[in-house]
């Protein structure tokens, strides 16, 4: 039987992958602040809910991944604890359960503020944690992670954090849609680059295990289209969430402060030229953990952009 030591357990969460489920909190509370509808209390719940999910989502993969034989010991990635024999099965999936369950009591709090909505939210993102590479129709394995990733961590993340604070006013009445005005179009349009840069860390790490995932019949988009393909939606991702906000800033309601993220874009573009030579896990393994840290200083930026210059 395993024995799971602490380290094992912090590498079952992939602490490298938290900036995705951080990343489109903070850039809501940036288009709350923005609104002026910004609430603390409420923020930090969604931002608590996020990292469960997302840490119960990583778990979850961990776990089903190992069941259905994709990790192999050739895996050129980051270690799997229960395809590597660190943590028992049946112990991953009990955390991941756990962390589900605890996502949950954050979002009773979420519901009594934000109503039915947040319940929909809350169990869409539960199901798609699991079913990412678990149930009978894994998305991971059915080249559906890109779509994923850029729906729940860019859109639905964003929109979603700046929902239950404008809607915090109203906490209690559980509205069955979105009261008017609570889901501006600024909260949507911010949820794309975020996304995009998302989808990027997913399209590093499909690029590094195309070759495994291939053997196994993980069927992800690097699979189905090429090595190519992949490097060049990798490329339109990261190119894209830099348009995004230099479109936006020239939305009149806003201001060139959301161009603020473009300091950033020298970083994006040697991350660029290291995933377009790279081909194995020495190079892509550092450039998946770069991109997390690429992800988490655009959306710091954008934030403080949006709450500057964004009303």
């Amino acid at each position: 039987m395993a024995v799971a030591s602490p380290r094992a357990w912090v590498m079952a969460t992939r602490p490298q992958t938290l900036p995705a489920a951080v990343a489109p909190v903070v850039v809501g509370c940036g288009v709350a602040l923005a609104l002026g509808v910004f609430a603390p209390a409420i923020a930090s719940a969604a931002l608590g809910g996020a990292v469960l999910i997302q840490v119960g989502t990583n778990l979850a993969n961990d776990y089903y991944d190992a069941r259905q034989g994709a990790d192999t010991p050739d895996r050129e990635g980051f270690t799997r604890v229960t395809a590597a024999g660190l943590i028992a099965p049946a112990a991953v999936r009990r955390a991941m359960a756990v962390c589900f369950a605890l996502a949950t009591l954050v979002g009773v709090v979420l519901v009594y503020v934000g109503g039915w909505p947040i319940v929909v939210i809350g169990l869409a993102s539960i199901a798609a944690g699991i079913g990412y590479t678990g149930g009978p129709y894994p998305l991971g394995y059915h080249g559906l992670g890109d779509v994923f990733v850029f729906v729940f961590f860019g859109l639905v993340a964003v929109a979603g954090t700046v929902y239950v604070q404008a809607v915090a006013p109203l906490a209690g009445s559980m509205p069955i849609l979105p009261p008017p005005g609570t889901v501006p179009m600024i909260a949507v349009i911010a949820g794309v680059p975020v996304g995009a840069l998302a989808t990027a860390v997913l399209v590093i790490n499909n690029i590094r295990d195309r070759r495994e995932d291939a053997a196994t019949g993980k069927r992800t988009l690097a699979v189905r289209l090429g090595r190519r393909f992949a490097v060049a939606e990798f490329v339109g991702l990261v190119g894209g969430a830099y348009l995004v906000v230099l479109a936006v800033a020239l939305w009149p309601p806003v201001s060139l402060w959301v161009a603020l993220p473009v300091l950033s874009l020298p970083w994006a573009i040697r991350l660029i030229g290291t995933v377009r030579a790279g081909t194995d896990g020495a190079v892509l393994n550092p450039a998946l953990e770069a991109m997390g840290r690429l992800l988490a200083a655009f959306s710091v930026l954008l934030a403080v952009g949006l709450a500057v210059g964004g009303g």
